[in-house]
């Protein structure tokens, strides 16, 4: 079936014998342009199901209202909440938004920079890759568009990043692991290319030493794939040492729910064995029994915030912008996975 073509503005032009550029003032509510001429190039534009071509206007007005997002992984539940953060206030502030999945994939993070450049966006808002050493093209970004980054972040990259304090979130979970009478804790992490998990580790390992409590080595597993698999895994790998721990830590919920699930198939009572603590938050922290005690991520509250600090940048071109880190708070929920009511 042939497609109707869509219509333009030359068309709605011609039909009503008047300039391209009087249908245009006209379709933005122009002063100079009267009520009655108004009326008519709308109600023939509605005829025509006439929609703007917003990248057209870009070229013409140096500002689309797109504001362009790159994420590791878009299936990820704590990235939805990032996500719905950046929807919502995008759309209060009059903004639409593109949203594109790197897959972790320095590459590919790179390609949809650079095609958010060519959709016009006015300025991107990224979370890094784990892989991400090189920046060159991130900066080059810079000198273009304005960039915040958010959640997985680079000290490195001069702009302005919203993220959660790790270090500290990490810490007051081994500090309450430490205040129930865990003394070997064990922690699940990533790769040391992971800014978060670095950040986690750092936390971890603060806690460990304010308290004098050895740093053990065999209880410290790093994998590439925090994953529910190799939160099971890596259980299997602690509950077979001489020496077992009495808490583990896992950088994200999803290998603390692995934890769970093994520690149950080994018979392990929880928390009085072994405690568990995961990171995020997630729904599956209140599926898995026991309920898992988690550090809430604002999922939501991170995404908005970015897209304010963003906004703000759009909307001055001209100012130098002090790069700065804003942290969001966060709280550790404490569950049954490491005290019983």
């Amino acid at each position: 079936m042939m497609k109707n073509k869509i219509p333009t503005l030359k068309e709605i032009a011609e039909k009503l014998g008047i300039s391209i550029s009087t249908v245009s003032r006209a379709l933005n509510d122009h002063q100079d342009i009267s009520e009655v001429t108004k009326e008519r190039v709308k109600a023939l534009a509605a005829d025509l199901n006439y929609i703007p071509n917003i990248f057209a206007k870009g070229f013409r007005t140096h500002k689309t209202n797109i504001i362009g997002v790159v994420v590791p992984n878009i299936t990820h539940y704590f990235t939805t909440t990032l996500i719905r953060g950046i929807l919502e206030e995008a759309s209060l502030q009059g903004y639409r938004v593109i949203i594109s999945e790197s897959n972790n994939d320095v590459d590919k993070q790179t390609e949809m920079l650079n095609t958010m450049i060519q959709f016009g966006v006015d300025g991107v808002l990224m979370s890094l890759s784990k892989m991400t050493r090189d920046i060159s093209s991130i900066l080059k970004i810079m000198n273009t568009l304005p960039l915040i980054l958010f959640d997985k972040a680079s000290n490195k990259i001069p702009c302005t990043q919203v993220v959660i304090n790790e270090e500290e979130a990490t810490y007051n979970a081994i500090e309450h692991l430490i205040n129930i009478g865990k003394r070997r804790i064990a922690i699940i992490k990533e790769s040391e290319f992971s800014y978060n998990s670095e950040k986690r580790f750092e936390g971890y390992l603060r806690a460990l030493k304010e308290n004098n409590l050895p740093i053990d080595e065999k209880i410290i597993l790093s994998v590439d794939d925090i994953s529910m698999i190799q939160g099971k895994r890596m259980t299997n790998v602690l509950m077979s040492l001489k020496q077992k721990p009495d808490a583990i830590f896992a950088i994200t919920d999803s290998a603390a729910i692995g934890v769970i699930k093994t520690l149950k198939k080994l018979h392990v009572k929880i928390p009085e064995e072994v405690a568990v603590v995961g990171f995020s938050n997630s729904i599956n922290s209140t599926i898995i029994e026991p309920m898992l005690t988690t550090i809430d991520q604002p999922g939501q509250k991170i995404g908005a915030t970015a897209v304010k600090y963003l906004i703000e940048e759009i909307n001055h071109p001209n100012e130098i912008f002090i790069n700065k880190t804003i942290e969001i708070r966060s709280n550790l929920i404490i569950r049954n996975s490491t005290f019983k009511v």
